[in-house]
């Protein structure tokens, strides 16, 4: 599985939109201070809350593309930002809650370019 989060990061980090997303120098003092578990988990509560119902009144809108946190970053440079994207480039369906497996799926394509990213 990791190497196809790997496979699709590469191909997302050489389109024009998701390839311009990176962590900062804050970011990633922000992402070395707190610790990756701090991270990982603030990254569940973020999917849980803003992208696990089945029906986002505000889908496309709801990820803030400013630096003020890693993981809203994370999202829009795999395409977990919204449910219109995780239909289109992870083919996960809009219309119906995310599963268990879908939410760890999305944490781990999250925390895959968060770990690239502090790593270079």
């Amino acid at each position: 599985m990791i190497d196809n989060i790997n496979k699709l990061l590469d191909s997302l980090s050489n389109t024009k939109f998701r390839g311009s997303f990176h962590l900062n120098k804050k970011m990633k003092n922000y992402v070395n201070e707190k610790g990756i578990d701090k991270i990982k988990d603030d990254a569940y509560e973020i999917i849980n809350k803003r992208l696990f119902s089945a029906v986002i009144e505000n889908d496309g809108k709801q990820t803030p593309m400013r630096q003020v946190h890693p993981v809203f970053i994370a999202q829009h440079a795999t395409g977990t930002c919204c449910r219109g994207c995780l239909m289109r480039i992870h083919h996960i369906p809009k219309g119906r809650e995310l599963t268990d497996k879908e939410i760890r799926y999305i944490v781990n394509v999250i925390m895959i370019w968060i770990l690239r990213e502090v790593e270079l």
